[in-house]
């Protein structure tokens, strides 16, 4: 010690403070593994003290310069906690506290992150994991969904003197506890999300994995003692209504479940390599499948991401129950900082088992999905207004039985869970009978049979007939007749009372409103004036478009970011309005569309007519396309098309493309080229619609990160790994829609000889599709709605130019210009080879369904098109699969 003191005389002070400042560090042992809080305290103390004293005798730095190092430590010590994430603790010192208050833990990889969260009630505090490495608060895991901490200051989580993990509010009250018997002394938060206590030797003795809330992280199992619970609402935790669970007792699917009782969607049996009625699940993109035991009650089923090309890292994903009882699949977007949903089931929110509640009529074309029928009010009209249906309706009066009651027809529609009463009678007759009983809520009568039924209790997932229902029955529910008119002269007298008292007030505010809304008119001009420097559109404000569209009262659709609704101008010219919806990166949008749409003019694009920009409101107004989406016509039970419609839309929708990518004065990739978005008009005629998803490359740079908000199964193989994409990522999804568009068919249906669907099996139409254009059997593809009428070489053209545009490799892919003169026969179109993504799902004709045997091995015939070394097998009591 001496001879350091020495040496330390001979240097400057500077120098030996921070000579000093190594000793220290190598003295207290300031290393990230020491964890107990004891010695972590010593430690910091001892820090403290000698870093003064050095300053004070080297006289290096000033009180805040001391403060500021004393900080780093602080931080440093921290920081280290976070990283080393394994807390491993003395048998002798338990129970120990490990978070209190704002303290939270972080995973090594800072992906994950545990702590107390709020939603919005101060009062309520939970314990939780979300994702550390994102600006968007996801929560994946709560341990006290029922029991909410009410104080934060005083809310903690220690390890007891048993080696459970608790959760304690004030007064050291348990609030939430694991059940593990054996006695743990680590805790760890890993790198995928999973909460683990570990004993001395390494062993897992409980690990939030096995108690999943509402999020399905990879990794994670779901087994017949293990499944999702959606939250409450947006804002409550606690268990909701809606649950994913493996079907007993067969324990081969998954079904949603309302109240774990009523099923209304499944995912169909375990094929070997998915589920009946998941095809996409075959696409090989970043998924990695596990079902171990099918069909046994030990059944367990999960999923990994795989790595992607370059040794990239795959991108944060998840499935989620959400409150609305949907199962959604996101995928993370760090360049729009923005969850991409690319999957949800079931598609329809309607189908969702009393999604609406009691008495509400579930329509998705209408801005908002449930409404109260005429009569009829929400039971909880704060909960109703945030998007909550589940209280439902209830009548607008509460008199019943007060001999003033009528019917109010609904019509032919859908409803479950009422009790009925059944007997022949007109309608006239029907409906004194259910006026004698107090408890009839209304009747249905069919006028062809005149069966009559009174209903009793209450009406759930009330909505619109499918096309192929053959109800008939008539749906009348029991109102107040004429309204509740004492009740509503009250209320206008009242109205007009306090209208009364505030008119000089109202007067003095107006007048002074008057001026300032002046200014401020003229000040959004200038700003719309330099924000939007497009000439050629109109300016609407929200109140035109509000009345044009009667309130957003017609839904057509929706499209990226937003829904579409119809609308009439004051010069009674018919447009589409679309209102932006998304709070993150909406704006964003908005703008990219107004200044790069807006002076684009083709035959075969969707005009932009004009444009709304004030306060929060962002519209856009479109023409308006007579004929709907292209969708709309391949349905097996719908509308067709002729094949010179066909091949007019095949042509009209690359040269508008072609346009975007090519004629442009900057390249403008779509992004989300399906048949949804091809609209026609009054003559047929193809137009692309919503460049919502468009991004701009400039003729300097080949490619662009372009965020993943395109539509799983038209999404090139490239774009779904997260790397770059350039135009080609359009031309992929274009091949894909002319499949559709040959067979009269969306790609994930029920296979040809199950006429559309047989039990409910789906079916991947493209790879089956293209093995038979490839073999020259195109008739086998075309829409067998067209009866044999239609230009065969066109036909085959087409065909070959689809499988063309679904090659994997972006560099085989031609051009959307090729594409154009390959389709008008300017260049010859040769036969291309078998696409390996889809050539690597199956080898044939076991595109027609796979289906298992008794040893739950997979059949797979050959068929010739592919390889004959491409060959699915499966174990007979484990079996995996890649997405």
């Amino acid at each position: 010690m001496l001879t350091l003191s020495k040496k330390f005389a001979q240097m400057s002070p500077l120098a030996a403070f921070f000579a000093s400042l190594l000793l220290i560090s190598a003295i207290s042992g300031l290393d990230s593994t020491s964890t107990a809080s004891t010695k972590m305290a010593k430690t910091s103390h001892l820090y403290t003290h000698k870093l003064s004293n050095l300053c004070h005798r080297f006289k290096t730095c000033s009180n805040s310069t001391l403060k500021r190092l004393l900080a780093a430590h602080s931080t440093r010590r921290r920081t280290s906690t976070f990283l080393e994430r394994s807390i491993k603790l003395d048998s002798s010192s338990l129970p120990v506290v490990i978070i209190s208050g704002t303290a939270t833990i972080q995973s090594l990889n800072r992906t994950f992150e545990l702590g107390f969260f709020k939603t919005n009630d101060e009062s309520k505090w939970y314990l939780g994991i979300w994702y550390a490495s994102i600006p968007t608060p996801t929560y994946v895991w709560v341990a006290n969904r029922d029991t909410p901490v009410k104080n934060l200051a005083s809310a903690k989580v220690e390890i007891t003197a048993d080696g459970q993990l608790t959760v304690k509010d004030f007064g050291d009250e348990n609030i939430w506890q694991t059940e593990n018997t054996e006695k743990a002394s680590q805790v760890k938060l890993l790198d995928d999300g999973n909460l683990v206590l570990l004993t001395d030797d390494g062993k897992v003795v409980w690990q939030s994995f096995d108690h999943p809330t509402d999020t399905w992280l990879p990794g994670m199992n779901l087994t017949s003692r293990k499944w999702l619970t959606c939250w409450k609402s947006l804002n409550d935790p606690s268990p909701g209504r809606y649950s994913l669970r493996l079907k007993a007792p067969e324990y081969g699917e998954f079904e949603l479940l309302f109240n774990g009782i009523e099923s209304y969607w499944s995912t169909g049996n375990w094929t070997g390599t998915a589920f009946a009625g998941i095809p996409e699940m075959t696409i090989p993109y970043i998924y990695r499948f596990l079902f171990v035991n099918p069909f046994t009650p030990a059944a367990s089923f999960g999923f990994t991401e795989t790595a992607l090309e370059g040794g990239m890292r795959p991108p944060l994903t998840r499935f989620r129950v959400d409150v609305f009882g949907q199962l959604t699949q996101f995928t993370w977007s760090p360049q729009a900082e923005y969850w991409n949903m690319f999957w949800t089931r079931p598609e329809n929110l309607c189908t969702v088992y009393r999604f609406c509640g009691n008495l509400g009529f579930c329509n998705t074309r209408m801005s908002n999905p449930c409404n109260c029928l005429a009569g009829f009010v929400p039971v909880d009209g704060v909960g109703w207004g945030a998007g909550d249906f589940s209280a439902g309706c209830r009548r607008e009066s509460n008199d019943k039985c007060g001999g003033n009651e009528e019917f109010e027809e609904v019509g032919t529609v859908r409803f479950d869970g009422a009790l009925t009463e059944s007997f022949s009678s007109s309608r006239s007759m029907c409906e004194r009978a259910c006026l004698s009983n107090c408890s009839c809520i209304g009747l249905s009568h069919n006028a062809r049979t005149n069966l009559c039924k009174s209903l009793f209790g209450s009406l759930f997932n009330l909505r619109n007939l499918t096309s192929d229902s053959t109800i008939e029955d008539k749906l009348y529910l029991r109102v107040q007749k004429g309204g509740v008119t004492k009740k509503s002269k009250k209320t206008t007298l009242v109205l007009i009372g306090t209208i009364c008292g505030f008119v000089v007030t109202s007067i003095l505010i107006v007048m002074a409103s008057l001026f300032i809304r002046k200014r401020m008119t003229e000040r959004r001009k200038e700003e719309e004036e330099a924000v939007f420097p497009v000439t050629n559109l109109k300016v609407f404000s929200y109140k035109e478009l509000h009345s044009a569209t009667r309130g957003f009262s017609e839904k057509l659709g929706h499209g990226g970011f937003g829904a579409v609704f119809r609308g009439e101008l004051s010069d009674s010219s018919l447009v589409a309005v679309k209102r932006l919806e998304r709070p993150d990166g909406g704006e964003r949008e908005f703008r990219a569309e107004v200044c790069t749409i807006g002076n684009i003019q083709h035959v075969n694009l969707v005009r932009l007519r004009g444009f709304c920009s004030e306060n929060s409101h962002r519209l856009l107004v479109y023409d308006y396309m007579p004929n709907g989406p292209l969708s709309a016509y391949l349905q097996r039970d719908g509308q067709s098309l002729s094949w010179d419609v066909r091949f007019r839309v095949a042509v009209g929708t690359a040269r508008g493309i072609a346009y975007l990518h090519e004629e442009c004065r900057d390249c403008i990739i779509h992004c989300d080229i399906k048949p949804e978005n091809i609209l026609l008009d009054v003559d047929f005629s193809a137009k692309v619609s919503d460049f919502g998803l468009a991004k701009l490359i400039g003729r300097d740079f080949s490619r662009v990160l372009a965020t993943m908000r395109g539509t799983w199964g038209y999404v090139a193989p490239e774009w779904i790994s997260g790397v770059a994409i350039t135009a080609k990522a359009d031309v992929y999804s274009y091949g894909m829609t002319l499949l559709e568009l040959i067979g009269g068919r969306r790609n994930v249906e029920g296979p040809p000889s199950a006429g559309g669907g047989g039990r409910g099996e789906k079916w991947f139409f493209p790879p089956w599709a293209a093995c038979q254009i490839i073999e020259g059997n195109l008739a086998a593809v075309v829409d067998e709605r067209l009866g044999g009428t239609y230009n065969a070489v066109e036909a085959k053209r087409v065909g070959l130019v689809a499988v063309w545009c679904i090659q994997d490799d972006e560099a085989m892919r031609p051009t959307m210009g090729m594409v154009v003169k390959m389709l008008e026969g300017v260049v010859e179109v040769t036969v291309p080879p078998p696409p390996k993504l889809l050539q690597a799902l199956v080898s044939g004709e076991s595109f027609h369904g796979v289906g298992a045997d008794s040893n739950n091995k997979v059949s797979s015939r050959g068929g010739g098109c592919f390889d004959d070394d491409v060959q699915l097998s499966v174990d007979s009591k484990d079996s995996q699969s890649s997405l």
